[in-house]
């Protein structure tokens, strides 16, 4: 071992070792692995090892597909012997509703180039599996790409492939702590110092101590997790094939085969929590005695399922722990605030996206960016707030018992809430608001006009879509209210703020108070930002953007950061709310004697309004004529009931973000996460319209260019309207013409104004044009849909600019 490396990681499991191969695979040598114990020590020895293509996260399910392809590579490039199984899958639905998920979800599947699964009745889902019952079945999902691996030879076959590209590992060596230096990290082991300019944290259930070396507090956590091994199954040991990778999501089960008997895994909802603080130092290759009290209603459920198991006994019972997230979602990439530390942990599912992750960070640490958009699993997705023990018990409890609950688009699930509220919540509570959650935010969804109203879960419209209608209606044609709490503020100063400004954004920046949309490029010229900059005249600037992106851009701008800047995130100091609608500039001018009413479109300026000495722009994205009116945290409630009171008889109405995006989809007005992403390019995207070529070099420029000189995208972002039914797109459906599918739904809804299904999409160029007939998948049902022109709703714009 030497006393220098490039990287260290930290964590000799499944991810450790990929991170380890593929740094090596990449071109970076001089990179070694620090076990405390033997490699598989933790969570990866006694793993089932299921490897499915599956996933609703179309990144997520493009990351499994990559580490299923790169399986047999390793196992050919080290010799290793992984135990490869490709048996095929099947997902069994036990309900309508589910039945209809899994309907739709084949559909998605489709969108992101996952083509060998197919729809089966319940009669050739058990030709598939002989042993299984079909009680209760109403259908399933086969897909040909799923199996199992040996987990311990999976482990050395990335350890050893790494090794001959150069890479170095060693056992029995415990990193005890951390130093930040000027020039990285001093790793201090039992066996010596090392000095290395990056370190990777991928202990595993030892993640939580790793961070807190480096002064990280990581929002993990153990949990127990039940498998058992049955002895030989004489109907097995009859059959000349083995019994697929099955999952009964209402039985809380999965199964593959075991030798001549089988694995029964189960998600049990009455979870336990372990060492939350992480695992003891000399944990390693034990298991916990099982627990069947605690699994016994999964486990009848699980022996009904494949009644065969009721004839023979357990051979072995696994009780092990793994590491979980608050949304079960790896925790990848680089630590805001700690330049140099990494981390890859949390990869609940190691043997399926372990592959993927280690490509992920290798590409991110030697190019600065990933290939693809490494959102879902970013650490950047969470706060400060989540640093929190009971945020993390409630949180990644609720996600491991409901590993196998169907969850609706239009659910809200109760664990880590409410937590952050804007001052005027219990108001607005009071006036029917009913709350999502941004971030650790509560965000307003709609205002219901009874106190008893509940909202049914469902992934077709629901029954508040009538209220959404009335919201839609009040801004359109008097005045709507909205709580923007949840936009991100920064505040931008300095004396070389200007400049700065100038080569983060490739927009030509605002004048003296006025506002402007501001695309913002990584150096590959894809996008890493649909932000709004305002200029408020006295070296002051804002940039605005999504609230649940405030780590992730407060990281991507302190990477970015010049000499004589001074940067501030306003999250915990500002709120607000937004008047949209034809009434919006009365209901402002009773308030201010500020010429307020004067701003121009896309002005911005501090003015009082009533009591409130409040920052003001003239923007809106429903469309309308409207101002956004940003105040301090405690002034919420006041300006709430101030504008409250001055909207008396011009028809306010409070309205949530339900509303907005039906608003916003009638003109076309795209969002980060759906319309624009880390994976688009603004040309596919519309957004190279807002770029200023003329001015001098910016992030991302030359990247940006050479799309713009080329052929042009090879796919468009287009406006849809679908035929109307009972259910509007969402998002990630496939987009077909004449049976060829030729793009996907970036987001859809309904328009209540123009009163027709609208959707977005990232369609092929030669299939761009108005007026094209195409046709999309809608919970499962093809439906058609034609390209209209952008915005559906007042395309010159007249209302939002008069």
């Amino acid at each position: 071992m030497k006393s220098q490396y490039r990287v260290v990681i930290i964590g000799g499991g499944v991810v450790g070792t990929s991170v380890l191969y593929h740094l090596a695979k990449f071109g970076w040598q001089d990179v070694c692995l620090l076990e405390r114990s033997v490699l598989t020590a933790g969570s990866s020895w006694h793993a089932a090892g299921g490897i499915h293509a599956l996933n609703a996260d179309p990144n997520m399910a493009a990351l499994q597909a990559y580490t299923i392809d790169l399986l047999s590579e390793i196992e050919a490039e080290s010799g290793q012997d992984i135990g490869l199984h490709m048996t095929g899958g099947l997902t069994l639905a036990g309900t309508p509703d589910r039945w209809e998920w899994l309907q739709s979800a084949y559909r998605v599947f489709q969108s992101i180039g996952i083509e060998d699964c197919e729809l089966l009745t319940p009669e050739e889902a058990q030709r598939r599996c002989p042993i299984m019952s079909t009680d209760g079945i109403l259908g399933a999902m086969w897909a040909d790409r799923e199996g199992y691996i040996d987990t311990t030879g999976t482990v050395h076959a990335y350890a050893v492939a790494a090794k001959k590209r150069g890479a170095s590992y060693f056992e029995h060596t415990k990193v005890e702590a951390l130093e930040q230096t000027a020039d990285g990290w001093r790793v201090i082991t039992d066996k010596g110092t090392i000095t290395c300019e990056h370190v990777v944290n991928a202990a595993g259930l030892w993640a939580k101590q790793v961070g807190r070396m480096a002064g990280v507090e990581l929002p993990v956590s153990p949990l127990k997790h039940h498998y058992l091994i049955s002895d030989s199954i004489p109907e097995i040991e009859a059959l000349d094939f083995e019994v697929p990778m099955t999952v009964d999501l209402e039985g809380f089960t999965y199964l593959r085969q075991d030798q001549k008997g089988v694995l029964l895994g189960i998600y049990e909802v009455d979870h336990e929590h372990w060492a939350m603080d992480g695992a003891p130092w000399n944990y390693g290759m034990e298991l916990f005695q099982e627990q069947t009290d605690r699994i016994e209603k999964e486990l009848i459920m699980g022996f009904e399922r494949y009644p065969c198991l009721q004839e023979v006994g357990v051979k072995t019972w696994v009780n092990g722990a793994f590491t979980f997230s608050p949304d079960g979602n790896p925790l990848v990439g680089p630590v805001p605030g700690k330049r140099g530390y990494w981390t890859a942990c949390a990869v609940m599912a190691g043997f399926l996206q372990g592959g993927g992750v280690g490509k992920t960070l290798a590409e991110w640490m030697i190019h600065g960016e990933p290939e693809a958009d490494a959102w879902p699993m970013d650490v950047a997705r969470y706060g400060s707030f989540a640093e929190n023990r009971e945020y993390i018990r409630q949180t990644t409890g609720q996600f491991y018992s409901r590993r196998f609950v169907m969850t609706y688009p239009n659910e809200q699930l109760p664990a880590g809430r409410p937590l952050k509220m804007a001052p005027a919540y219990a108001e607005m509570s009071a006036a029917g608001c009913h709350w999502g959650v941004s971030w650790d935010l509560e965000v307003p969804l709609y205002f219901a006009p009874s106190e008893d109203f509940v909202e049914t879960p469902t992934l077709k419209r629901s029954n508040a879509h009538p209220i959404v209608a009335e919201e839609c209606r009040a801004v359109r044609e008097a005045v709507g209210l909205l709580d923007i709490t949840g936009f991100s503020r920064y505040e931008v100063s300095g004396p070389n703020a200007e400049r700065w400004l100038n080569r983060i954004f490739a927009t030509k920046l605002p004048k003296p108070g006025r506002a402007r949309l501001a695309v913002a490029l990584g150096e590959n010229g894809k996008l890493k930002g649909d932000l709004t900059l305002l200029n408020w005249g006295d070296g002051t600037w804002w940039i605005m953007g999504s609230y649940y992106l405030r780590a992730w851009h407060m990281r991507w701008f302190d990477d970015h950061m010049d000499a004589g800047v001074s940067l501030r995130d306003l999250g915990e100091e500002m709120a607000g709310f937004s008047l949209s609608g034809p009434n919006a500039r009365k209901v402002i001018e009773r308030l201010s004697e500020d010429p307020v009413g004067d701003l121009p479109f896309m002005g911005c300026g501090r003015f009082d309004i009533g009591l409130i000495r409040a920052h003001v722009a003239r923007m809106s994205v429903t469309g309308e004529l409207g101002y956004e009116i940003t105040c301090r945290m405690g002034d919420h409630a006041a300006l709430r009931r101030a504008l409250l009171k001055a909207g008396e008889g011009l028809g306010l109405r409070e309205v949530g973000f339900n509303a907005l995006l039906s608003l916003r989809l009638e003109k076309s007005f795209g969002i980060w996460s759906r319309e624009f992403t880390q994976a688009y390019t603004p040309g596919e995207t519309g957004m190279d319209r807002w770029i200023d070529w003329e001015k001098g070099d910016f992030l991302g420029r030359t990247a940006a260019r050479a799309e713009a000189e080329g052929n042009g995208p090879a796919r468009r972002l287009v406006t849809l309207k679908v035929a109307d039914g009972d259910a509007d797109a969402s998002g990630y459906e496939p987009v077909w013409c004449d049976g060829r599918k030729v793009g996907f739904v970036t987001s859809g809804g309904y328009g209540h104004t123009v009163g027709a299904s609208l959707a977005m999409a990232l369609v092929e160029a030669g299939c761009a044009e108005a007026g094209t007939a195409l046709s999309v998948h809608v919970v499962g049902v093809e439906r058609a849909a034609e390209v209209i022109a952008a915005s559906p709703y007042d395309p010159a714009g007249k209302a939002m600019r008069g």
